[in-house]
């Protein structure tokens, strides 16, 4: 490093964002996730000791994984780079494991490699770094925001420990405020500021757990607020909220958030919660989430977990599905909400759902059994040498329009895989179902 190389360093140091100037060089600065580096942990105990394996950080924005990993850096006599997926290419990486190699060879120092964003990668990218990881030239320490069993490769993942970073703690975010209110080096403490009491707690709730969101908008209050009379910047409750203007939805349309969020709003119109199906529904109309996807797992769940129960689900389902199309957003939020509530009302049965399992599994197990010959299609001349249709009796031709007849293959003439509730109209059906096989003396056929 030539000396033009350090002073832009100390100067980018200097001018960087609050959240980034505020970064704890050892790991008893680290506020947060103590459920992986307390003292007694096994991550806490392995950067101490300078013995990391491969690992990767995954958890929400503002949770601390670049943090920890520039801890390491800090802590670790190997030699530590880093490079973000998200603009970095093969020359990249083919550099950092040439000298990953001659650290090795020459010095038998090892080489740490911190990929940001490690999501970002492609297939073809990270089976890249996979025989390095493999054979030890290099340690990984990946970050990413997605849940790692979608976003990366099994067999990189099976070689890494994974570390799931958590959100920062309501009193997580009011130490790392108040440090950087009072820290005159790294935080705003050269500007003497101070904040109202309801203002620090009001910006530790609705930072949701993310301290790079809390920091900014501490950063932009101090530089945005006129020193008092006597030289500090009062951070009020109104300036506060103006900073940070509105809570940031953690919800991201691809990444692991989206799935943990649908998955909560169709498990809320199962467990029969219009208020929670409602809510889950709002989170994600406000974090911009397409109205025809929405509309879409209201129909499935209408058909899943409301089935015969209530016919009338699906339909109200599919034709909010037709009616949000048409219309559009903002108004389509009303009627999603009314598929979705009425959804979440109607009684439950889930019985469609488990016949259609329980018969594709037969027809796996058994593979096609021949259909009754009477069943098959006789609409061509010579049906009856073949057998076909002959013998079918035609139930319209019987009193309650039934006559008992066998449909199934004669393997598997008792199988029954529809079984309905006593939820709803389903009971109806039941009902229905037993009278027409009890109904052998008016007329039905045995």
């Amino acid at each position: 490093m030539d000396l033009f190389e350090y002073m832009r360093g100390q100067q980018q140091k200097s001018e960087s964002p609050l959240a980034s100037r505020l970064r704890p060089e050892t790991l008893e600065e680290v506020v947060g996730q103590e459920h992986i580096i307390g003292k007694d942990k096994l991550l806490y105990r392995a950067i101490k000791a300078d013995k990391l394996g491969s690992i990767i950080f995954y958890g929400p924005p503002g949770t601390g994984k670049t943090t920890l990993a520039k801890v390491i850096a800090n802590t670790t006599k190997a030699d530590f780079r880093q490079i973000n997926a998200t603009v970095a290419g093969k020359k990249d990486m083919e550099a950092v494991v040439e000298a990953a190699k001659e650290n090795m060879g020459m010095y038998g120092r090892h080489t740490i490699l911190f990929v940001d964003e490690i999501h970002r990668f492609n297939k073809a990218q990270q089976d890249y770094l996979l025989p390095y990881v493999e054979d030890g030239t290099l340690t990984l320490i990946g970050a990413t925001t997605e849940n790692p069993y979608f976003e990366v490769n099994r067999a990189l993942l099976s070689r890494s420990r994974l570390f799931e970073l958590k959100p920062l703690s309501r009193d997580n975010i009011r130490t790392l405020i108040r440090r950087a209110l009072e820290d005159p080096k790294k935080g705003m403490g050269m500007y003497h500021p101070y904040m109202d009491e309801n203002a620090l707690e009001f910006l530790a709730d609705i930072a949701d757990g993310d301290a790079r969101a809390a920091l900014n908008a501490v950063e932009l209050g101090v530089l945005t607020t006129e020193p008092d009379p006597e030289g500090r910047i009062h951070l009020s409750l109104e300036t506060v909220q103006e900073c940070i203007q509105r809570r940031a939805v953690g919800y991201d349309r691809e990444g692991d958030n989206h799935y943990d969020t649908i998955s909560a709003f169709i498990k809320s119109m199962r467990g029969s919660d219009p208020d929670a199906a409602v809510y889950y529904l709002a989170r994600m109309l406000y974090a911009g989430e397409d109205i025809r996807f929405l509309a879409r797992r209201i129909m499935i769940c209408a058909a899943e977990d409301v089935g015969n129960a209530d016919p009338m689900a699906l339909v109200v389902a599919t034709n909010a599905s037709l009616a949000v199309e048409r219309i559009g957003m903002p108004e389509a939020r009303i009627i999603l909400s009314q598929a979705a509530t009425y959804v979440a009302c109607a009684p439950k049965s889930n019985a469609a759902y488990l016949a259609v399992d329980e018969a594709e599994a037969k027809v796996k197990e058994t593979g096609n059994l021949g259909i009754p010959p009477y069943l098959r299609d006789a609409h061509y001349e010579g049906h009856e040498d073949l057998g076909r249709g002959v013998g079918y009796k035609y139930a319209h031709d019987y009193p309650l329009h039934y006559v008992r007849q066998q449909y199934l293959p004669d393997a598997l003439k008792d199988a029954r895989f529809y079984r309905p509730s006593d939820n709803g109209y389903e009971k109806n059906i039941k009902n229905w179902l037993k009278k027409l096989k009890e109904n052998d003396g008016e007329g039905a056929e045995s």
